[in-house]
């Protein structure tokens, strides 16, 4: 951009969807998901002309900074992590919006001083201004920082009589039903729940946002999305990536609590929803609750019939590198029982969905990374081409790729062109990339945006994080119980330990290869 343009942004020319002044306070400042999530995120809104006109920055960390340091590491920031280069002339109008507040989040004067900051900018602004503090800080100060903001005031900070101060809260949500109930029960002393929007990063997804337009603009999806028609649905997160230097945080939580009982279980709510009677949050946040309260209780055996499997990643090749096992990486106690895969059978106690099995799995130093979800559908009946020798047929499966190649894929069967009736599956392609072009915006972008303007849709209800740990606590309390007894191994650079398999086995089912 030349010197001469001017930013639409820096003229009050911003196409925000309605979102008021704002002052967006980030506790955990200096921290890794600020540098190269939020400050990047902000920034790609304000070069979309999405930001209000009238916006302020305040990051809250307990290290003291003075402002040109924290501007000068916020740019540091942009410059090795947002998805577009650094505009100069974008950056100077917003970096004097941005300053730094030190204080320690137990700290009572501290907030009070934060109150003072924040009239500060709000008289310089010469309006009031609405309030968005972002908690991106380790779970354990979440209580105390909400009832600092509601004990300071600053929770019932309200622009133009209505609503009140937004907080965005970040996962983990609790460790376990109680801790998050706990959890909930601080919030509701300070917040109301329209005031609150816990973030699950895998829901601002591209792709994620779109299972809602696949599954109900599409007359060719909706009819067959039950259990007359669908097999079977696998959902997979898996990453190739160890636990590297978080092994001591890690070996606290493991995949169960890590993947499963947030993003995985965000991704069946959503796959298995019944339509909402409109798109409007609480609509679809019903429908979402309603899933996870369906679900069957699970079989915790140990042996074949169980419904759940743990494993750990062994010693291993990933890409041709050999790679160390779980018990070897750093920080890693040396009676840990912490798993770094799970998988499990589910089944959803309703009209649509009895007798369909869902089968989730997420792991760590897995092939390959890849988060997607495949809706398997049975094979026709009768079926004509049943001579396995000279027709390779396949079932018809949807698959929705949310990461790293966002986009979703319908496997077929068709005739290979020749003189005898041959067969073969074939793929039918749809890639974000390639249809609206690479520079998708970054889930934070779209969810700090929408928790500005008061949209929830994206964001997890309170009862709605009850449900899932209702579902995980058990197997948790069991694994506990159990120590190392039913922990299994799997190769670094595998897919999973063969136990994983045999849960599929015995419904007549294999886990999909993703990307095959």
């Amino acid at each position: 951009m030349s010197e001469t343009t001017r930013h639409p942004f820096l003229e009050g020319l911003s196409k925000h969807r309605g979102s008021p002044a704002t002052i967006l306070v980030i506790f955990g400042a200096s921290g890794d998901l600020t540098a190269r999530k939020l400050i990047p995120a902000v920034f790609n809104l304000g070069l979309d002309n999405l930001l209000p006109t009238e916006f302020r920055l305040v990051g809250f960390g307990r290290k003291p900074v003075e402002n040109g340091e924290f501007r000068k590491s916020a740019r540091e920031a942009l410059e090795e992590f947002s998805r577009r280069p650094l505009d100069e002339q974008l950056w100077r109008n917003l970096e004097k919006r941005f300053c730094y507040h030190a204080g320690s989040y137990d700290d009572p004067k501290a907030f009070a001083e934060l109150a003072k900051l924040i009239a500060g900018l709000q008289k310089e602004a010469d309006r009031e201004m609405q309030l968005v503090f972002y908690i991106s800080t380790p779970p354990n100060v979440f209580e105390t920082i909400i009832e600092n903001l509601g004990s300071s005031g600053l929770a019932a900070h309200t622009v133009g009589g209505k609503g009140g101060a937004k907080v965005i809260i970040e996962k983990p949500f609790g460790k376990d039903l109680d801790s998050a109930r706990r959890l909930n029960r601080v919030i509701a002393r300070n917040f109301r729940e329209d005031q609150v929007y816990r973030i699950d990063h895998y829901l601002g997804k591209e792709t994620v946002q779109n299972l809602l337009v696949a599954r109900f603009a599409n007359a060719i999806f909706e009819p067959v999305w039950n259990r007359q028609y669908v097999d079977c649905v696998q959902i997979t997160v898996a990453e190739e990536v160890g636990v590297g230097s978080r092994g001591g945080y890690y070996d606290q939580s493991g995949a169960l609590r890590d993947m499963i009982q947030n993003h995985t279980m965000q991704l069946l709510s959503l796959i298995a929803m019944e339509p909402p009677v409109s798109l409007s949050p609480e609509s679809i946040r019903d429908e979402k609750v309603k899933v996870l309260k369906g679900v069957r209780p699970l079989n915790l055996s140990a042996d074949e019939s169980g419904d759940v499997v743990r494993a750990r990643y062994a010693e291993g090749l990933v890409k041709g590198r050999r790679v160390p096992g779980y018990m070897q990486e750093e920080n890693i106690p040396a009676d840990s029982a912490t798993e770094t895969y799970a998988a499990m059978r589910l089944e959803i106690n309703n009209w649509r969905w009895q007798g369909v099995p869902f089968y989730l799995r997420s792991g760590k130093r897995m092939a390959r990374r890849v988060s997607e979800i495949a809706i398997q559908f049975k094979q026709p009946p009768g079926n004509l081409f049943s001579n396995s020798k000279q027709f390779d047929l396949a079932p018809n499966t949807l698959v929705i790729q949310v990461q790293p190649d966002e986009g979703m894929t319908l496997l077929a069967n068709s005739k290979i062109p020749g003189l005898e009736t041959r067969t073969q599956p074939v793929k039918m392609h749809f890639r974000y990339a390639t249809t609206f072009g690479s520079n998708t915006p970054e889930a934070y972008e779209r969810l700090i945006l929408d928790a500005m303007v008061g949209d929830s849709t994206l964001f997890i209800r309170g009862d709605e994080t009850e449900a899932s740990w209702k579902l995980i606590t058990p197997i948790l309390e069991d694994w506990r119980e159990c120590g190392e007894r039913g922990l299994v191994d799997y190769a670094a650079g595998s897919w999973g330990p063969l136990e994983a398999e045999r849960l599929l086995w015995q419904r007549n089912h294999v886990w999909r290869r993703p990307g095959v």
